[in-house]
């Protein structure tokens, strides 16, 4: 196996060679095998240990084993301990998922602060095969069914190719040592119960059935690949970035014969679930809208609008005072004196500075505001029916900001000056506002 995993790092992770590598070591017999073949290998290794807390005194012989592994060997060693019990509790989560959140939170942050390049850990084909089950029993795409990458940013699972079996064989061929974790033998989590009860009855099915399974999963990366790279061509054709938003349109995504698929593909990433309540935006009233928890997807006419959800600001409303020349927050602006106008614009305004009484305010706009529009006169009109003209969508007029003097509409900002604060030829000071 030595020489087999030997050539497989040179072939998959050539770049391993010169750069310093931390080992995630549990003292169980997959990470002690990792930990001895890049001993054999002569690799810049450290190891990384975190005790859970979950085993009572079984746990804490783990981290003494491996701490006299590594006090024999000259290794270096960093090892920590989590009330892992009190985390999940606190946040709600299960013991599996608050003991992954904790150990690669822990693993980031030595990465970082010890300036190592890679952590590695010891998953193997049986445990992608147990994942794909997993994946498979909730319901899952591609990306489920591809199972464990072999690299995902600075982490790296060189034994993904080895069966548990290999491994076992290695280690009794070597005299390697390890613990022998009690709660792998209990079946009430999931992924043991796959691992005692299912995964046996397909071997005895197949004896080949990990190769097998391998085989199935290097087709399906394929036709993952293939399916991304469809992806990227389609979203050029439908879809447009406006600043943090992107915008899908839906004349030329229901030309598509399997739209659908494409959505899945281009929204998953944002956390998306309610797949049924999405598709049924694309035929839905203008208006309508659905929910990740950091997105949400609009259908405005005939186009989606991804934008993510912003924060309320506690403080909804700003003061801008006399002697203020800038705005930083919550937008840029300028305020300036000047002797003469230029041409106005949405983003430029030039008011009768005797008309305005500071602070001036800027907060959102209100469903009852009522302004003068810019050369209209001074005829009112609602804010809200300047919006439905523009045929402004839900989260433009979400972002719309407000600019008032004395209770008194100025500006809405970026769209349309107030008709009551323009410049008259009996104006005798003018102030120059300015949107950055």
């Amino acid at each position: 196996m030595l020489s087999k995993f030997q050539n497989h790092i040179v072939s998959r992770f050539p770049f391993l060679k010169q750069k310093k590598l931390f080992l995630a070591v549990s003292g169980g017999l997959d990470s002690m095998v990792l930990l001895h073949l890049f001993k054999q290998l002569n690799y810049e290794i450290a190891v990384l240990h975190c005790n859970f807390q979950l085993r009572g005194l079984e746990s804490f012989g783990d981290q003494e084993f491996i701490q006299n592994y590594c006090d024999k060997n000259n290794i270096k060693i960093f090892t920590t301990q989590f009330d892992t019990q009190a985390f999940a509790e606190d946040y709600k989560l299960s013991i599996q998922v608050a003991a992954r959140e904790l150990r690669y939170s822990w693993f980031y942050e030595l990465l970082e602060e010890k300036h190592f390049d890679y952590l590695l850990t010891a998953h193997h084909a049986d445990d992608n095969l147990e994942t794909f089950i997993i994946n498979l029993t909730r319901g899952t795409g591609l990306d489920g069914l591809t199972g464990i990458p072999e690299q995902n940013d600075k982490i790296i699972r060189p034994l993904l190719p080895f069966s548990r079996e290999e491994i076992l064989k290695y280690a009794q061929e070597n005299n390697i040592e390890w613990r022998e974790d009690s709660s792998n033998a209990s079946t009430k989590y999931v992924r043991n119960k796959i691992r005692h009860d299912l995964v046996p009855v397909l071997k005895q099915i197949n004896p080949n059935f990990l190769d097998a399974f391998q085989k199935t999963q290097s087709f399906l990366q394929e036709s993952k690949e293939m399916v991304e790279d469809a992806s990227i061509v389609i979203y050029q054709q439908v879809a447009k970035e406006a600043g943090d938003d992107i915008h899908f349109d839906l004349n030329q995504l229901k030309k598509l014969p399997n739209y659908k698929s494409y959505l899945y593909q281009w929204l998953n990433e944002f956390g998306f679930s309610a797949w049924n309540d999405i598709y049924d935006l694309v035929e839905g009233q203008s208006g309508k809208q659905v929910f990740s928890d950091e997105f949400r997807l609009l259908k405005n006419r005939e186009i989606l609008i991804l934008t993510p959800i912003s924060e309320t600001s506690e403080k909804e409303e700003f003061e801008i005072y006399e002697n203020d020349t800038e705005v930083n927050f919550p937008l840029k602006m300028t305020l300036c004196n000047v002797g003469h106008t230029t041409f106005g614009s949405n983003r430029t305004i030039f008011v009768d500075a005797e008309k305005i009484q500071f602070p001036l305010k800027l907060r959102k706009w209100n469903e009852g505001d009522v302004f003068q529009p810019f050369g209209m006169n001074g005829k009112s009109k609602k804010v809200s029916k300047l919006f439905k003209d523009e045929k402004m969508s839900l989260i433009e007029k979400e972002k719309t900001w407000i600019l008032s003097s004395d209770d008194q509409i100025v500006w809405i900002v970026g769209i349309r000056q107030d008709e009551r604060f323009k410049i008259k030829n009996t104006t005798n000071k003018i102030l120059k506002i300015e949107l950055q």
